[in-house]
């Protein structure tokens, strides 16, 4: 498991001065994008490989309003992972009170075409494999 930290801006608020559902899916993103920094492997360094990671599905479900300068944290696990795609939930909340719940689904390409992760960029694979088995034993 990680977390990151977003505190919302008030650019995020609707008219109502709750954070915009679709920002969300942008808080899911730089939790990820944490996410694989931490692990070593940022998307700076899988795209310089010509590696890229697409999301190809997404699910929200929204429990209780945030609001400006609420600080959201945000857990972030790998639910599922195979060689061809693998799949991050999130919990995020504002102190106790969940926010939101979601899931996100990637693959890894290549010149647009689906890539067999340990083949391409075994590094990759084996620090994404670590990391979800180390969170299936704690």
């Amino acid at each position: 498991m990680h977390r990151y930290t977003h505190e919302v801006k008030y650019h995020e608020c609707d008219r109502m001065g709750i954070t915009h559902h679709s920002n969300y899916v942008r808080f899911m993103e730089e939790a990820r994008i944490d996410w694989l920094d931490n692990i070593g492997f940022g998307f700076d360094k899988i795209e310089a490989e010509g590696v890229f990671s697409p999301v190809i599905s997404i699910a929200c479900n929204y429990k209780n309003p945030s609001t400006f300068k609420d600080k959201i944290e945000i857990e972030i696990t790998i639910s599922k992972f195979s060689e061809i795609k693998f799949e991050f939930a999130y919990i995020m909340r504002v102190g106790e009170k969940i926010v939101c719940t979601a899931q996100s689904t990637h693959c890894f390409i290549e010149n647009n075409r689906p890539i067999i992760l340990s083949k391409r960029l075994p590094e990759l694979y084996k620090a994404i494999n670590e990391a979800y088995n180390n969170q299936n034993t704690k």
